[in-house]
């Protein structure tokens, strides 16, 4: 039989505070041991991963310890040893994902009534407690508020949502938050040097970063590189296992954009997809590259960025060569290409168009001096009037913002035309008059159902709250059931639509105009699927140009006619 036992049990914390990441908590436990406040009920929430099973079992064990160390177990004593042997019947721990019926609740507070055998508590620890049915919730109500003093419970959870507010108020609840990443890599250091691995910085980088905060993930996947690599980790090998995208593609598009060199649009373009990278991963990477640029810009140094060692140097070279404008506009351009590449049916066009079209941006410097320089110099159009007319400037006083008003006889207007006799004038009059004016029509209803007359009620929500009603334009009725009414609607849409003041005043006017007892639901639908809003827009024959003294003038400074 095998000896080896994996990085996450071996490596288990036995003490409070070798719990990493979570030293408010540990703290807090600490202090309640040693004064003697010890609850019945304790609520551990938390992403998984970060250490509430265990900490959990620390308590317990510390609870029940011979010979507490300021606060901690001894891990010495003869219960310290029966727990960390599972020889000990007064610590029960309970798997609620597979004990979640009420037949096992009952049996559990059957079982409360007993007392410990050795220790002095004793202690039930149930993991993933959402996942418990609603009766058996129900059932463990009376005993969780009054349970006997001997008697504590512990209760570990990954979603607490889904925990009744009737068993979270009878509980301390403790709330774990992700390991950050300085964290898991000085812990796996630890551990790679007691395991006589040799590893660098960049690879436990990767491997911290991937398992996003949950230190038993970083773990889990430090086992499989040491199967992969052996004893010898490099990340050369560790990104060819993960297949994960270089991080030099990234310094490769910001030095493209610096040299304005549109082929490594297509280069990198053609290297992810060969290499068989997701596009929607390499554009998340991307803009978070550029937020590191950013933090540099701003900080004038790399504390917030989360990277390898060997990376830092190469961002704070970027710290002159870019300006908060410019990040600003390329992280709204990201995260808008972000959003359409995920609806696009062909994301390799659309990634090489996108990033040849930020590889083309303009500087911000340059549109700034572009624009003073033209601020600076006179417009054309004044330059070539004045070389016409031949106005010359009488000397003027220095005022502070003065205007000079040029001479008057700049400008020779054509003379104006002769008056229509009278018999014209009111012919033109009455023909005027007769004819009919026509108007866009005001939204009107088509029916007495919101589902049929859903146009008219977008318009009437968009006219009284265009904050509300500007989220409705791209929107359809999906279903219907009585007077609950499911709306297709985009996901951006959705968030906004789904806050309960939004809620409140859809349903409002739904009652205004149709009745009470109306409720919306938002099914977030593919943007290609939703309607396009009407737009009206003017074309140049809609457009008519009155003769007027000023504009024949303008017509003859330009030399211009109309066309049509």
């Amino acid at each position: 039989m095998s000896s080896y036992i994996v990085t996450a049990r071996k490596w288990r914390p036995q003490t409070f505070m070798e719990v990493i990441g979570q030293e408010h908590i540990s703290r807090t436990l600490i202090n309640a041991v040693k004064n003697k406040r010890i609850a019945h009920a304790y609520l551990f929430a938390g992403p998984r991963g970060v250490g509430k099973t265990t900490t959990a079992r620390i308590l317990a064990k510390t609870l029940n310890c011979l010979d507490r160390q300021d606060g901690e177990p001894c891990n010495k004593c003869d219960m310290c040893k029966a727990f960390l042997a599972a020889q000990t019947m007064d610590i029960i721990e309970i798997d609620g994902a597979s004990n979640r019926r009420i037949e096992e609740i009952r049996t559990l507070r059957e079982s409360v009534k007993y007392a410990p055998t050795r220790g002095s508590y004793k202690v039930y620890i149930i993991d993933e407690v959402h996942m418990l049915t609603t009766e058996s919730f129900n059932a463990l109500l009376k005993t969780l508020e009054e349970p006997p003093e001997h008697t504590i419970f512990i209760f570990a959870t990954t979603d607490v949502h889904k925990v009744p507010a009737t068993i979270i108020s009878r509980c301390q609840r403790f709330d774990f938050r992700r390991i950050e990443i300085r964290d898991i890599k000085s812990l796996l250091s630890k551990i790679a040097a007691a395991e006589s691995i040799s590893i660098d910085d960049e690879s436990l980088t990767i491997i911290a970063k991937k398992a996003d905060g949950a230190l038993r993930d970083a773990q889990s996947l430090f086992d499989q590189v040491i199967s992969f690599c052996g004893t010898d980790v490099k990340a050369d090998i560790l990104k060819e296992m993960l297949n994960l995208i270089d991080e030099e593609t990234y310094f490769d598009l910001s030095d493209a954009i610096l040299s304005t060199e549109f082929k490594q649009a297509f280069h990198l373009t053609s290297r992810i997809y060969d290499n068989g990278w997701n596009f929607i991963d390499f554009m998340n990477g991307l803009i978070e590259h550029f937020r590191n640029i950013l933090t540099v810009i701003i900080r004038k140094d790399t504390k917030l960025i989360e990277a390898a060692e060997i990376y830092h140097e190469r961002y704070l070279t970027y710290k002159d060569k870019f300006s908060e404008g410019d990040m600003l506009r390329i992280l709204t351009f990201l995260n808008k290409t972000l959003y359409e590449l995920k609806s696009s049916q062909n994301q390799r066009l659309k990634l090489e168009v996108s990033l040849a079209q930020m590889i083309g941006f303009e500087k911000s410097e340059t549109i700034t001096n572009l624009i003073n320089n033209l601020g600076n110099s006179p417009s054309s159009f004044l330059s070539a009037e004045k070389k016409k007319t031949e106005v010359r400037e009488e000397p003027k006083e220095e005022k502070p913002i003065q205007l000079i008003k040029p001479e008057e006889p700049e400008i020779k207007l054509p003379p104006p035309p002769p008056p229509l006799p009278p018999e014209e004038r009111a012919a033109i009059k009455e023909e005027t008059e007769d004819k009919e004016i026509e108007e866009k029509p005001a939204p009107s209803r088509t029916g007495k159902n919101i589902t049929d007359d859903w146009s008219f009620f977008v318009e009437t929500v968009n006219s009284e709250r265009f904050g509300i009603g500007s989220h409705l334009l791209r929107s359809a009725v999906k279903e219907v059931s009585g007077k609950d009414i499911i709306v297709n609607v985009s996901s951006e849409d959705a968030e906004i639509l789904d806050q309960k003041d939004k809620l409140t005043f859809l349903t409002q006017t739904a009652e205004k105009l149709y009745g009470t007892g109306y409720s919306f639901t938002f099914n977030v639908a593919k943007f290609d699927e939703l309607p396009v809003p009407e737009e009206h827009t003017e074309s140049a024959e809609d457009i008519i140009l009155e003769d007027t003294p000023l504009t024949t003038a303008l017509k003859d400074i330009l030399s211009a006619r109309e066309i049509g």
